[in-house]
């Protein structure tokens, strides 16, 4: 009997998204010899709601798709999108287990992120959905608030935030070379973040 598919989960605000987010995405997939990595583009962040403006989820989502074109095994994903309303990481995870009830999932977080998984809605229920992706720096080893199972990924060292990079974007400072070049030409095109 064929295995079930590895499936990398990436979920994020990606606003916008840039290269230390692929950086996590291609480590993951290559050292757990995945079999893709989904970029889950979030429809409404519900713990950013209200601390500041957030991109619309349409155009996040296609700065997601020109970010990993051309990146095989890298793929944006409208799933929450789709889903509607506030999103929710055990509910992406229910459904891609629903929907393949073989594959095997993946999610893929950086140590700061997995550090504040006990503030996420049904957080209890993610170590019987997926194995945990911690992704971060050599020699970071934080601990992770987590009872299931944990894989570490090493990556560079890369001090690159989509926070920096709306601020950039505000102010008509480059981010060439800090986001794929299909996302400055797009976040130029719309003129994202040129309000601040």
């Amino acid at each position: 009997m064929a295995r079930g598919e590895r499936l990398g989960v990436l979920g994020g605000t990606f606003d916008p998204p840039h290269i230390g987010h692929l950086v996590a995405a291609v480590n993951a997939f290559h050292a757990l010899s995945l079999d893709r990595v989904l970029l889950v583009v979030s429809n409404i962040p519900w713990q950013k709601v209200g601390s500041r403006p957030i991109t619309p989820a349409r155009d996040r989502l296609d700065l997601v798709r020109a970010a990993v074109a051309g990146h095989p095994g890298l793929v944006a994903s409208d799933l929450e999108v789709r889903l509607g309303g506030e999103s929710s990481t055990v509910a992406t995870l229910e459904y891609l287990r629903a929907e393949r009830p073989d594959r095997e999932l993946f999610l893929v977080l950086g140590a700061d992120a997995a550090a504040g998984l006990p503030t996420w809605r049904r957080s209890e229920r993610l170590p019987g959905l997926c194995t945990l992706v911690v992704v971060d720096r050599p020699g970071a080893g934080q601990g992770v608030p987590w009872a299931g199972d944990v894989v570490r990924v090493a990556i560079p060292g890369l001090d690159i935030s989509s926070t920096e990079l709306r601020r950039r974007a505000a102010a008509g400072q480059p981010v060439d070379f800090l986001v794929p070049e299909g996302v400055a030409l797009l976040m130029g095109e719309r003129l994202l973040y040129r309000g601040g």
